[in-house]
């Protein structure tokens, strides 16, 4: 490991690393440049494991043995906490900040065809929550995660750390067109998951080979014209007591993690509808 200590903010070797409170900024950087950051030693450690290549290494002194078994050939630089929190325009409480290069996506289709289970995430734009729902997709054992163009992107920083570097442990895909997109899907049960009463409830329905359940943004839930193409909607039954209390729904994080255990619970091929 070759250590190089810093002092000056404006050192160019830290660009990777600046504005990071600069949400719009740091988009436009990340995405000219093919990068993305990540954040404390775990999410590193499985950034390196799933192959993406090291740009640049940041850490402070008493974070530097942590990881020292990976970066035995990598450059590190070195710098006080006072000089980490300028540079990056935060506290870094878990002491190290990685950049790496953005590895090639595969298509939709070719996703589809190596997948049995998939989640399609419509227009999304927290990037938290679309962090956390990679977390509950791979933790449940989903095969991939499709998103839309207007997505947000699961290796922003925030997204990343939300994740706890589940986005690195479960492939994934971009729409380029939205209109058209789950035509990629062809062969597939689409599931389209809405509070809807009349919505068949999610757990008693039969899935077949391919089943992919599509989620809609945190605010208007999916568009029509994904509702209309669906094979079916489904629901999340809510408690009598809730309706009543006028609680149709739940958020779309724990409805990914329910909906998600559903998915990949074991199920007869069939059609959609049990």
């Amino acid at each position: 490991m070759m250590v190089i200590e810093l002092h000056d903010p404006a050192d160019p070797r830290l660009t990777d690393f600046t504005h990071l409170r600069d949400v719009e900024l740091r988009k436009s950087l990340e995405a000219e440049h093919g990068l993305f950051l990540a954040e404390g030693e775990k999410v590193i450690r499985r950034a390196l494991q799933t192959g993406h290549p090291a740009r640049a290494f940041l850490t402070t002194p008493k974070w530097l043995t942590h990881l020292a078994d990976v970066l035995e050939n990598q450059v590190v630089y070195v710098v006080s906490d006072a000089l980490m929190e300028q540079v990056t325009g935060f506290p870094v409480h878990r002491g190290a900040l990685a950049s790496f290069e953005r590895l090639e996506l595969p298509s939709v289709a070719t996703l589809a065809r190596r997948s049995s289970r998939i989640i399609v995430l419509e227009d999304l734009v927290d990037h938290a929550n679309v962090g956390a729902i990679f977390r509950s997709a791979a933790a449940l054992g989903v095969d991939a995660v499709v998103l839309s163009p207007r997505c947000a992107d699961p290796l922003y920083r925030r997204a990343i750390k939300v994740s706890m570097g589940a986005v690195f442990a479960i492939p994934w895909a971009r729409m380029d067109d939205w209109h058209g997109g789950l035509a990629a899907l062809d062969g597939y049960d689409t599931l389209a998951l809405t509070p809807d009463a009349s919505a068949v409830p999610i757990d008693e329905v039969t899935l077949g080979e391919k089943a992919a359940l599509l989620l809609g943004s945190e605010g208007d839930g999916l568009s029509s014209r994904w509702l209309g193409q669906a094979t079916e909607r489904v629901r999340i039954p809510m408690s009598p007591a809730a309706l009543k209390n006028g609680v149709d729904s739940l958020n779309v994080v724990a409805a990914a993690a329910i909906a998600c255990h559903s998915l990949v619970r074991p199920s007869s091929a069939g059609s959609a509808r049990s």
